[in-house]
């Protein structure tokens, strides 16, 4: 007899392996962010429809219920995933930063040459005294 609860958690797995996949084909997730939430939904596919296999996982976490093991693993898979994007959000947020600095000494510089190009004169005699 099938589990009604294989049977929810077999249905979340495959619908976030779908909903990634199709993130994936409309372009509104990169491919390299989503092959952690593909892993991470494997994982669970693989727990889930597997009652064994669960049950031996569980049986290793001292956990008596496998599906609650199903959860935990579920979980932590999450906040492995929210620790991935927050490093990667980390980065770019220092690169940002550094761009930001960037654009604004060039700009400096620029305007700066803008000047000098329009009172020659007086840029002449700035430099002499």
């Amino acid at each position: 007899m099938i589990d009604r609860t294989i049977i929810v958690s077999v249905a979340g797995s495959l619908m976030l392996l779908i909903l990634v996949l199709d993130l994936v084909r409309r372009r509104r997730l990169r491919e390299q962010y989503a092959l952690a939430w593909l892993a991470s939904g494997v994982i669970l596919f693989i727990l889930s429809s597997s009652r064994p296999l669960l049950a031996f996982v569980a049986q290793l976490l001292g956990i008596h219920y496998p599906p609650s093991a199903l959860f935990l693993i579920g979980f932590f898979l999450f906040l492995l995933v929210l620790l991935h994007f927050s490093a990667i959000i980390s980065r770019q947020a220092n690169e940002i930063k550094d761009l930001v600095q960037e654009v604004a000494l060039l700009q400096w510089r620029v305007s700066r040459c803008e000047r000098k190009m329009d009172d020659p004169e007086r840029a002449d005699r700035r430099n002499r005294g």
